[in-house]
């Protein structure tokens, strides 16, 4: 320790004797001083003054001043070193030959940053109808293609935002899924319907398309995903190979908090009480989808029931026709009501055509609110299931990474107080404490993605409130799919009432049509 303590000691007191000679200027044109002595200064620990035999909590503070306004004089006083260099040499160190900058041009370090926007960022102001005009994507199946051993499913996905029209597997959208989450860990990645399994049938295969399809809207109007350069490609690349030119878009490109400008500053806009906001909006999600899970289970029962019913009026009015088309003689001792048993039989014989009819209003009932009602169900609780995925991935991920690096760094802290009593090598000593330091930035960036992670589940959770107001469009939906259906199918109905008085006109028949409660009378 008393090693350490002398080596650090004596940087700094070359650094003060820098600073108060007037040699900074000289230095500050070196890159080291330039990105390192900020840092240098500013790290926190306790550091013995050899000027008051007092400790400081940083090397800015032994030199008198705060880290943050060292920080921010250092920054400047490094462009104008810098620009005190460019004008001696000529040179622009990595950029020699480019023009110079204007100064109301501002160059930007990082350009593959994205912009910070204006004002708070934290808070969105989209609605429903700006996130549903972003795009509506199409997933059609096509016909099954054979392969060298197994058959293989393709779609056909089209675009409205981009005018696209191309062809993807199912591989590709597991491609394009892994893509989203190593750019996007912090957001709402939903998920993918599961992979064909042996002997998959129709039904499956329908349902697998209506998940990719909600899946990949889902992510064409997610605000971050759909500026993303994997989306377009995704959308709209129609050459071969699209999954290597996927990964080779994401290649060089870290994940969203390395290339968003607030990242560092995300603990500055959230709220004091972000954690418990991330607690009950965790359980208010939850609530909200275990209600919607059963609205669906009821809705999709109510759908199932329209076409069965389709199915048994279907057959009703079949059997009525059969019965109408039988030519089994009649007995003898039944020749005298032959002609009544014509004219039924005939009537019978017409009624199927107004119950093929009913069967097809009904199958439309079915099949509308499979597609307005249900499917919408689904693509909410796509999106609540992401939400609640994504809370997942922050406790088992970068929580659990954190406690992880802060266990690492204080079993550290240990081996350097045991180095010390033991008095070992100074070059063990100095190795001890720079993977103390590289464990110090590791903890440092795990604390910044922590508060990212928290700041983005933060505007996740204001996404889902903006799909919120779905509801009333699946509700709307729901009702005028029930008075359309019982109006046409009330319609047909009506029409259908006057061919059944010829069951009961025959020759030698005092039978009546029954009259419906409607008309005054009694069923008894």
């Amino acid at each position: 320790m008393a090693f350490h303590t002398f080596h650090l000691v004596r940087k700094l007191s070359a650094i003060c004797l820098l600073v108060f000679s007037g040699v900074t200027s000289e230095l500050c044109s070196s890159s080291w001083l330039l990105h390192t002595g900020p840092h240098l200064l500013c790290m926190p620990g306790r550091f013995p003054c050899f000027l008051c035999s007092s400790h400081h909590s940083s090397p800015a503070a032994f030199l008198g001043v705060q880290s943050s306004e060292f920080t921010e004089l250092s920054h400047r006083e490094a462009e104008a070193q810098r620009s005190h260099h460019w004008a001696r040499t000529g040179e622009r160190d990595s950029h020699a030959g480019l023009p110079t900058p204007q100064i109301s041009e501002r160059r930007d370090p990082y350009p593959n940053r994205m912009q910070m926007p204006q004002g708070n960022p934290l808070l969105l102001s989209y609605t429903l109808q700006e996130l549903l005009a972003r795009d509506t994507v199409q997933v059609e199946l096509i016909p099954e293609k054979k392969g060298l051993f197994l058959k293989h499913v393709e779609y056909e996905v089209s675009s409205q935002r981009f005018q696209s029209s191309v062809y993807r597997r199912y591989n590709d959208f597991v491609v394009f899924h892994e893509m989203l989450l190593h750019r996007f860990p912090y957001r709402m990645v939903p998920a993918l319907p599961p992979k064909r399994v042996l002997g998959a049938d129709r039904e499956f295969i329908e349902s697998r398309r209506r998940a990719l399809r909600r899946f990949i809207n889902l992510v064409a109007r997610h605000p971050p995903f759909s500026e993303d350069v994997a989306l377009r490609l995704f959308l709209s690349f129609s050459g071969p190979d699209v999954q290597n030119k996927l990964k080779e878009s994401t290649q060089c490109v870290g994940d969203e908090f390395m290339n968003c400008k607030l990242a560092p500053r995300a603990k500055d806009f959230l709220p004091a009480d972000i954690q418990t906001q991330f607690a009950v909006s965790r359980e208010l999600i939850r609530n909200i989808y275990n209600s919607f899970y059963k609205l669906r289970d009821r809705a999709e029962r109510i759908a199932s029931r329209a076409i069965d019913n389709a199915a048994d009026l279907l057959v009703f009015g079949k059997e009525l026709s059969a019965l109408g088309s039988d030519t089994t003689p009649l007995p003898s001792w039944a020749a005298l009501n032959s002609s009544t048993w014509g004219s039924l039989k005939q009537a019978l014989k017409g009624l199927s055509v107004e119950f093929a009819l009913l069967a097809d209003k009904a199958a439309q009932q079915g099949k509308q609110e499979e597609n307005d009602v249900v499917e919408k169900l689904n693509l909410f609780l796509d999106l609540l299931q992401s939400y609640k995925d994504l809370c997942e991935r922050h406790e088992k991920g970068v929580l659990h990474k954190h406690q992880r690096a802060l266990h690492k760094y204080s079993l550290m802290k240990r081996q350097m107080m045991s180095a010390a009593v033991q008095s070992r090598e100074p070059d063990s000593v100095e190795q001890l404490e720079s993977r103390i330091v590289e464990q110090e930035n590791a903890i440092q960036t795990m604390e910044l993605r922590s508060y990212f992670s928290l700041y983005c589940l933060h505007q996740e959770m204001q996404l889902v409130h903006v799909y919120l107001p779905l509801t009333s469009h699946i509700l709307g939906a729901f009702v005028n799919s029930q008075i359309q259906g019982h109006k046409e199918m009330s319609k047909v109905w009506n029409d259908l009432k006057p061919k059944l008085n010829c069951l009961f006109a025959g020759p030698n028949s005092s039978l009546t049509l029954p009259r419906s409660p409607q008309d005054g009378v009694s069923p008894h």
